[in-house]
């Protein structure tokens, strides 16, 4: 219910974060494996890094986009609930919350805990204005940099390396090392005893979309 709280979860959130970056990923390696190695010139080459590049911005900014959506449709219904809450009866602000809390979270609060929060709410102070902030706008710029940063070294050995064939498997290669990392990550954070095999699974994964692009003429 806490404004603060509900932002610091959305920023750093590690499910939501790492798999925009996988996301970014896939799409990147898959426009960039559509270029056609044994004919590639520089024009097709730099026509293929600007459509990886541009794929990548407008994922950014539709994710960045995306979260003050979220963040403002929170905050409104947040500000709703209180004000219902506070012209209820107690019984009928205590299902109020309950009715407003993810299923399996009420699942396990009881009428206790649903008092606490009832009275949290009440002494909590009146919420007016925007419900977006300048923080807001600025962790939206975080998660478009973010996004655009961890997706950009899927082009770069095309830019740094003049061999076409060489900068395709040296970025693919960086591709599978990254989608390792982000599914390792994804392994560790749920609790995953062996994080690694997430790891191996999404890199497993990459590299058959890679087959299959290049099955298909890249």
């Amino acid at each position: 219910m806490n404004d603060a709280s509900t932002e610091r979860q959305r920023i750093l959130d590690p499910v939501d974060r790492i798999s925009e970056a996988l996301f970014g990923l896939i799409m990147a390696v898959t426009i960039v494996g559509s270029l056609s190695i044994a004919s590639a010139g520089r024009n097709e080459v730099r026509t293929v890094l600007v459509a990886a590049l541009g794929c990548n911005l407008a994922w950014g900014l539709v994710d960045a986009v995306m979260y003050l959506i979220r963040t403002l449709v929170e905050r409104t219904r947040n500000r709703t609930l209180a004000l219902r809450v506070a012209g209820a009866d107690d019984s009928a602000a205590r299902a109020m919350i309950a009715a407003a809390l993810p299923e399996h979270v009420a699942a396990v609060t009881g009428p206790d805990e649903l008092e606490g929060m009832r009275r949290r709410l009440l002494a909590l102070p009146p919420q007016a204005g925007f419900p977006l902030h300048a923080r807001d706008f600025l962790a939206a710029l975080g998660i478009f940099l973010f996004v655009v940063i961890a997706t950009f070294p899927v082009v770069v050995p095309f830019l740094l390396i003049p061999d076409s064939a060489r900068a395709m498997n040296v970025s693919r290669i960086v591709t599978l090392a990254m989608l390792f990392l982000a599914g390792f990550a994804l392994g560790r954070y749920a609790g995953d005893g062996h994080p690694w095999r997430l790891g191996v699974f999404a890199a497993l994964f990459g590299a058959v979309l890679i087959v299959a692009v290049m099955a298909l003429g890249g």
